[in-house]
């Protein structure tokens, strides 16, 4: 979908507030893929004063969510809208709310990096964990470029890539149980990276649901809950 609908209101001013929120949105997605980013990085190098700063910067991720949120109430409020322009708004409601669990879920990786910075280096998978990272990280980036353009086909990609992601997860799982089987005083350490490890794989289920959001307001149709295969004959209709 190569434009919005709400760029053809007769009202400059409802234009004005529409793009104004949704850029918004696009400026809080940067701020959280920043923050993965750092996350990961903490935890890789165990720099705990990385991690910390991480952790205080979730603030400014929360306090988006909440001007975001407030904006959408006053469009609702005034403006009343209706049937694409309702999609929207509901659209970035349901975004930001996701943006902000992908704040959460990098503020726990960067909980784990303190702790790793604590102890001894070593026993643990950590260059799988920042493939994963830049993987997870790449979802939410073409997520949002999807939610900027509303470009269902992108959205499809997105919920494809989560697909891969559970598999990586899955066998990065398995090679941190193998690591703590063959020596029992890594036990500390891995279980770090395994709460990092899932709370990664919990960003790119974040990704895809924002992607859902792209197909509902473009389709008007909910895919949540149900397969790739489905969710593209809804999208493909048939």
């Amino acid at each position: 979908m190569s434009t919005l609908s709400y760029r053809s209101h007769i009202s400059s001013q409802y234009n004005s507030e529409l793009e104004d929120v949704r850029q918004r949105v696009l400026a809080m997605g940067g701020l959280v893929e920043q923050q993965i980013v750092d996350a990961t990085r903490a935890l890789i190098e165990a720099d705990g004063q990385l991690g910390e700063e991480v952790s205080r910067n979730d603030i400014r991720v929360n306090q988006a969510e909440v001007q975001i949120d407030e904006e959408c109430s006053g469009i609702l409020a005034r403006r009343q809208p209706t049937a694409g322009d309702l999609r929207l708004v509901y659209a970035i409601v349901k975004t930001i709310t996701d943006l902000e669990r992908i704040g959460d879920e990098a503020e726990k990786i960067a909980r784990m990096a303190v702790d790793l910075a604590s102890q001894e280096r070593g026993g643990a998978p950590l260059v799988e964990v920042n493939h994963l990272s830049r993987h997870v990280s790449q979802m939410v980036r073409d997520a949002l470029d999807a939610f900027a353009r509303m470009d269902v086909d992108a959205a499809l990609a997105v919920a494809r890539e989560d697909l891969i992601v559970d598999r990586e997860y899955e066998a990065l799982m398995r090679q941190c149980i193998t690591f703590m089987m063959e020596d029992p005083r890594t036990i500390r350490r891995v279980m770090d990276v395994i709460w990092s490890v899932r709370a990664l794989e919990r960003i790119g289920d974040h990704a895809r649901n924002i992607s859902e959001y792209v197909i509902y307001f473009v389709k008007g149709k909910d895919v949540r809950h149900i397969g790739l295969e489905a969710m593209e004959r809804e999208v493909r209709g048939h």
